[in-house]
């Protein structure tokens, strides 16, 4: 019992930055094999389910960043605090004003999944700023080293414009080296003073982000299956709704045409989704 407390004390003398890689191996393999992620990086990807990341994105970093400014003059934070270089919610307001316009605040959605992890974010940050840490770590080195290739593939697949606009996420315009950039992020990561049990709780932290993201991604593609089979089932209830409306305009019409058209077949007007018009009742 002894010798394993002691070789788990050990294995917390070790970096921060280094047990923190090794604790979310796995639930990071299990994220980048999500159907989404999967799709992302053959290029199939449809440019509504980009636009819905980077919404889900939008609120995240808004809800990361508004606790890191919270917290940033705290000793739990203040050495890995790098707004210049790292923050991502002004270059998402940009991507979304594109992808949506100029009133995208009004239009852009917020899954379900994406709202537990908001809450999640302001619940550390209010209540438990020494875990900021294991979010921040896992988010914007992420996006640093894996954001740059999804930036290529994303600009093929959509076909966006080369001038960068619908990208500004991946584009870290205040690091110019980012292998050098994440060596100094390590160091200052590393060198933050936490007894063993929090180093711990920003483990668990760590791999319960990855929990989260893998939930978001997966539950957008459930998203996206539930708005297509409720508008089926609307453009089914439509078809049944019309079809009723018809046949009692039928049979009143029928009422009303036996006694002035002096045997003759009354004209009847045509159901409602003839001629192009059912995609624009649904």
């Amino acid at each position: 019992m002894e010798t394993s407390q002691t070789h788990g004390s050990e294995g917390m003398s070790r970096d921060l930055s280094e047990l923190m890689k090794e604790a979310t191996k796995e639930v990071h393999e299990r994220a980048e094999n999500t159907p989404f992620m999967k799709n992302f990086q053959k290029g199939q990807v449809s440019l509504q389910e980009f636009k819905m990341v980077t919404a889900s994105l939008y609120f995240i970093y808004s809800a990361l960043e508004e606790e890191i400014e919270r917290n940033k003059n705290k000793p739990v934070y203040a050495p890995v605090y790098f707004p210049a270089e790292l923050h991502r919610k002004a270059a998402l307001e940009k991507d979304l004003e594109y992808f949506y316009g100029s009133n995208w605040r009004k239009d852009i959605p917020c899954p379900e999944a994406t709202q537990k992890y908001v809450e999640r974010l302001h619940y550390v940050g209010k209540s438990h700023p020494e875990l900021l840490v294991a979010h921040a770590y896992t988010r914007y080195l992420g996006d640093l080293s894996g954001g740059q290739v999804l930036k290529k593939i994303a600009q093929k697949a959509l076909q966006l414009p080369s001038t960068g606009e619908g990208l500004a996420f991946f584009t870290f315009d205040g690091v110019s080296n980012a292998t050098k950039f994440k060596q100094l992020y390590r160091s200052r990561m590393n060198a933050l003073e936490m007894d063993l049990a929090t180093k711990k709780r920003v483990l668990e932290e760590g791999k319960k982000f990855f929990i989260f993201r893998c939930l978001r991604r997966c539950r957008s593609w459930c998203l996206r299956a539930r708005r297509m089979a409720s508008l089926c089932s609307r453009r089914q209830s439509f078809a049944q709704g019309a079809l009723t409306n018809h046949l009692k305009t039928v049979q009143l019409l029928g009422k009303k045409a036996k006694g002035q058209t002096g045997g003759r077949q009354a004209s009847f007007p045509p159901l409602p989704w003839c001629g192009g018009s059912w995609r624009s009742a649904s």
